[in-house]
């Protein structure tokens, strides 16, 4: 038996361009949250783009495109929201990924929320918990910006049904813990 470490090749080899990157990035399973940006430029996006940065400053991140409407949204208002996504809320994951929903206050009018206290920002009904953050940093990298947001707010959903799995993205399909379906 040789103690040698065998590096595993690929299966595939792509270079390193958009595609190939998505392909790759599918295979990492993430939660699902709405952004929400209150004020003159209410808007509301899903993500699975966003972490945890710090406990001590408590601050979170999310990275956005340049070219989404949020971007805007969130470098003029300074703060925003995060609806975490219970796993029976994919319709209003959809909704708010859907690029052809409506946009200002009217997006808003199809979904239950509720005006965070320190932002104003829409918080979606029924989610498993909400952060409400003001940015504290950004960093622009290729064609997205890294928005660092220090927490003002959190608190946790109470959800009468007991039902606490989060709503996940994997592979392309959402995941809400029994099934799953094509984004």
């Amino acid at each position: 038996m040789s103690s040698s470490r065998r590096t595993p090749s690929p299966l595939v080899d792509h270079p390193a361009t958009a595609a190939p990157l998505r392909e790759v990035m599918s295979r990492f399973a993430t939660g699902v949250v709405v952004l929400t940006v209150g004020g003159e430029q209410i808007h509301g996006m899903t993500a699975n783009a966003f972490s945890s940065v710090s406990l001590d400053p408590p601050s979170v991140l999310c990275c956005i495109s340049h070219g989404a409407v949020m971007y805007n949204a969130i470098t003029s208002a300074g703060r925003f929201g995060v609806s975490i996504m219970g796993a029976d809320q994919e319709g209003v994951a959809r909704y708010f990924a859907d690029k052809n929903r409506p946009l200002g206050p009217a997006q808003f009018e199809e979904v239950d929320w509720f005006p965070g206290e320190e932002t104003r920002a829409p918080l979606l009904s029924g989610a498993l918990a909400w952060l409400e953050c003001e940015i504290a940093d950004s960093h622009e990298s290729g064609d997205h910006s890294i928005f660092i947001g220090n927490v003002l707010s959190s608190s946790l959903g109470s959800r009468p049904d007991g039902d606490q799995d989060g709503l996940l993205f994997f592979g392309g399909r959402f995941f809400n813990g029994l099934q799953s379906r094509r984004a």
